[in-house]
């Protein structure tokens, strides 16, 4: 596959990051040089996936601190909390996010003797989460392919590939290296609505690794399962609670609900960074709400609802655990038992 970085830290301390708030039309990079601009950016989805929100967050929090002058390792730590608190609350419902910043944390509690000294170590370790999510991601990518017909009709929902982690995605991760494998697959990608990431993203992306790829309405998921077209459904995840519940994009619970009912397998395909195991049931998970204007005025050329009608808008569902067949991450397939309980059953070399 055409590798495109998401997200990436230049030698001048500078966050670069692929807009994708513009794409398929335009393929444009944003400099990001403040805590400001990494929080807008998060907010705007200009960056977006939960391990790439990760990725941008420690590299931000690493490019705003980099642009000061300390008096000590003290001074410097202190404004690293404020920077980690105003990061955090980009958005809410992606642990990766939190998880990232905690990582630079536990660099930053250690014992240094100088400022340059600790400033070094957060870019390392920045950089070793970008690194670090390249190598999960493949490893996703081969334990679910192990679980896939070399034909395999699969369904996707919103855009879980390479551009929203560092590199080959979660749920796009068996999809690119079957095709480096020789496999055939026919995918169809949910528009997902009301962002449209599916159309926008995933499709563009599949695409460009001359994957065979149908765009389809969310409201068409049923009638491709019903007919027989889909073998299996790859989702990404943005957290997982203790109980294996999974939080992720608007729309993913109620593809879980038809897959159920047509009995096609349901995997989760989840890095072990979005478990949050302090959250005990997915109804703990705090539910990004967004502004109303992407249902009724983002992408029309004119507004397409009755001027001043109320909205709903939340950016994530919560997958019940008893609708997924499997949670895929990196380290093995997790399958429940007879508790429901998920355990790693299936591992493969990689």
């Amino acid at each position: 596959m055409s590798h495109i970085e998401s997200v990436r830290l230049t030698d001048e301390q500078t966050l670069v990051i692929l807009d994708q708030t513009l794409l398929p039309g335009e393929t444009t990079y944003n400099t990001l040089r403040t805590k400001e601009d990494v929080f807008n950016a998060i907010v705007a989805l200009q960056v977006r996936g939960a391990p790439a929100i990760g990725i941008a967050a420690a590299y931000g929090a690493y490019v705003e601190l980099a642009r000061h002058s300390y008096a000590s390792v003290d001074d410097l730590t202190r404004y690293f909390y404020e920077v980690k608190a105003y990061l955090a609350a980009s958005r809410p419902t992606a642990v990766n996010l939190v998880w990232a910043l905690e990582r630079l944390e536990q660099v930053v509690v250690q014992s240094w003797s100088s400022v340059e000294e600790l400033l070094l170590a957060l870019r390392e370790e920045a950089e070793e989460i970008r690194r670090e999510d390249a190598r999960v991601c493949e490893a996703i990518g081969r334990h679910a392919l192990a679980l896939l017909p070399h034909d395999a009709g699969i369904l996707t929902h919103c855009n879980a590939g390479g551009i929203a982690t560092a590199k080959y995605g979660t749920a796009l991760a068996p999809l690119f290296l079957g095709k480096e494998a020789g496999y055939s697959f026919r995918v169809y990608a949910d528009e997902t609505r009301p962002l449209l990431q599916g159309a926008r993203l995933t499709a563009w992306e599949l695409q460009q690794a001359d994957i065979d790829v149908t765009l389809i309405c969310d409201n068409m998921s049923s009638i491709v399962m019903q007919q027989g077209k889909v073998d299996a459904i790859l989702v990404g995840c943005d957290r997982v609670a203790a109980n294996g519940d999974t939080a992720n994009k608007i729309g993913t619970s109620g593809l879980a609900i038809i897959a159920k009912h047509y009995g096609i397998p349901f995997y989760v395909c989840a890095p072990t960074s979005t478990i949050d195991v302090a959250c005990l049931t997915g109804a703990e998970i705090e539910i990004e709400e967004r502004n109303g204007a992407e249902i009724t005025d983002t992408w029309y050329e004119k507004p397409m609802a009755p001027a001043g009608v109320k909205t709903y808008n939340p950016a994530f569902d919560v997958t019940d655990h008893s609708l997924i067949t499997a949670i895929i991450t990196e380290n093995g397939v997790l399958y429940p038992d007879e508790n429901g309980q998920f355990e790693v059953r299936q591992h493969v070399e990689v």
